[in-house]
Formats: structure tokens, sequence, C-alpha cells
């Protein structure tokens, strides 16, 4: 049960329904995490500007997802973890054996994978990745505009990933479990 209450739609804060009704216009559904972002317009605000602007972005939405993945698996959130299944599965198309290897940071795909590891340094060490680490994912063909787009995917993943380990929200997709605690 989630530790915080999730408001219906109509009982969400009267600035975040606009944005919660966008949300149903474009997914069909929302998600309990949107709704209870939603307690604070501003909050939300920020999260779908910054995921909508990254989807506009330089990397496809199935290195995104695989990024989603990775850092909800490293920071033990199963909300997140069933989230990112069921879009990496339906949205994406990633197969079972990438949806799988991605939560581990790897990927038969060499660029993804060179992706993958530095998304997952990047929320290892905060931030704080080496020289041989940045040249490494250059190497595989990124570029600065990349390498700041996986950071931004890092960090609003991060977001998602602690707000739901905090308010133990309640999984509203198929339940994915972290393989191990963060």
């Amino acid at each position: 049960m989630s530790r915080i209450q999730i408001p219906t739609v109509q009982a969400s804060h009267a600035l975040s329904r606009p944005l919660l009704a966008a949300v149903q216009k474009q997914l069909g559904v929302v998600p309990n995490l949107m709704k209870l972002v939603g307690h604070s317009p501003a909050a939300l605000e920020g999260y779908l500007s910054l995921n909508g602007a990254l989807a506009k972005g330089k990397l496809d939405v199935q290195l995104r997802e695989r990024i989603a993945l990775a850092v909800a698996e490293f920071n033990g959130c199963d909300y997140c973890l069933s989230a990112h299944d069921y879009l990496g599965r339906n949205v994406a198309k990633l197969s079972d054996s990438e949806l799988d290897a991605a939560r581990d940071g790897h990927s038969a795909d060499p660029r993804a994978a060179a992706a993958l590891r530095f998304a997952r340094r990047v929320a290892e060490a905060r931030g704080r990745v080496s020289d041989d680490e940045l040249a490494a994912l250059r190497a595989a063909g990124f570029d600065d505009a990349e390498a700041i787009e996986i950071v931004a995917n890092v960090a609003v993943n991060v977001l998602t990933n602690y707000v739901n380990n905090m308010a133990q929200t309640d999984i509203d997709f198929p339940t994915v479990t972290a393989r191990m605690a963060a």
C-alpha cells in the first residue's frame, strides 16, 4: 500500500489536473506515479517537461527505456522496473533478452551496451565518471550532446525511482521486482 495517498485525477490538485489530462490523452491511462507526483503541480510539470524534452532528443526510445531499466534496477525501484519493462516491451519493442540485459546494464548491441555501462557509472559515481569512461562512450560513437542526454535520462529516472521508493507507490503495471536491494 502506498505510503502517500494516490488521488484520482478528479481529486488531484487543480493545477495538476490539466497535466494529468494530457497524460491520459497521450497514454490512454494516468499511471499512479503521475497522480502521486501530481500532489505537487510544480514537480509534475517539471517531470513531464524534462521527460517530454528528452523524448525529442538524440537518444531513441529503445535506449531511453534500457537506461530507465538499468537505473531502476540499480536503485531497486520495483515501480519503475514494472513501468519500464511494460514500456520497453510495448512501446520500444525490446525483446525479453534485451529487457533482462538492460537491467544489468548490458545489451547485445555494442553501442547500446556502451551507453548502458556509462549510464550505470553515472548513477554509481553520482556523475563523477572518469576520463576513460567518457572516452569509451565517445569511442562507441556518442557525441557530447548524447553524453549529456544519457546523464539527463539517468537523472529523470533517479527522480522517479526516489519518489516511488519513498512513497512505496502501488504498482499499476505487471509487476517486476528488483533482483537485489540497492
